[in-house]
């Protein structure tokens, strides 16, 4: 019964994630006329204020990852139970796909689709690792009942201060990779993004490590 409720709640968290993303990017660009700057804005508040109300709504169900970097960094902590790891993944992956689909639907695009948007080249794979790293950072050293919101601050300005506008989520390079739409990227494209996430997902723990265990520890010589 626990697992069934922690994979819903992934489920479900990661497709109202993907859908915010990809629904927002839609309505952005059908009614910036042509101004990118604007888009992006648009996409960047409604990706802040989805992910706070998610987290806020599902993480004292599942802890609210809807990010497979964040389960296997939990993992490892041995804050999550290494066998949940293949539920938390495979519903977080189904749920990205279910966003992306259901986002397209409300639209009237063709539900079924694959992006054809290019995100390539060094500068997009740093600014994956610099977003992911940053992302596990801040919800690693988060002090209790903070995590939403700096969780959502922290994705809202990375939108801007990273080249690759911050996936910083394996899942959500998964659900966009399905629309052919402003959010998307090109299936030839994710598995460097997919690389470059798990890298720094692997940075933001050993920053975290250096620093303390914990926020609250005490420092130490």
């Amino acid at each position: 019964m626990k697992i069934g409720r922690i994979f819903l709640a992934e489920m479900l968290g990661t497709a109202a994630l993907l859908c915010a993303v990809i629904g927002s990017g839609i309505m952005a660009e059908d009614l910036a006329a042509g101004n990118t700057a604007v888009a992006l804005l648009a996409n960047t508040l409604a990706t802040v204020f989805a992910l706070f109300v998610l987290i806020e709504c599902l993480g004292p169900i599942s802890g609210a990852h809807f990010n497979p970097a964040v389960s296997l960094v939990m993992a490892y902590r041995q804050v999550l139970p290494l066998q949940y790891v293949p539920a938390y993944v495979l519903a977080q992956l189904l749920g990205a796909s279910l966003g992306a689909w259901l986002a397209h639907g409300m639209f009237d695009l063709d539900i079924f689709q694959w992006s054809h948007k290019v995100r390539s080249g060094t500068g997009q794979w740093l600014a994956e690792v610099v977003a992911t790293a940053g992302l596990l950072f801040v919800i690693l050293r988060a002090p209790q009942g903070k995590a939403s919101a700096m969780v959502a601050c922290y994705i809202g300005a990375a939108y801007w201060f990273t080249a690759s506008t911050s996936f910083a989520n394996p899942a959500a390079v998964w659900g966009r990779m399905m629309s052919d739409t402003f959010a998307g990227i090109q299936p030839a494209d994710a598995p460097a993004f997919v690389l470059a996430q798990m890298v720094g997902a692997v940075m933001g723990l050993l920053v975290h490590g250096a620093l303390n265990a914990s926020p609250n520890a005490p420092e130490t010589d």
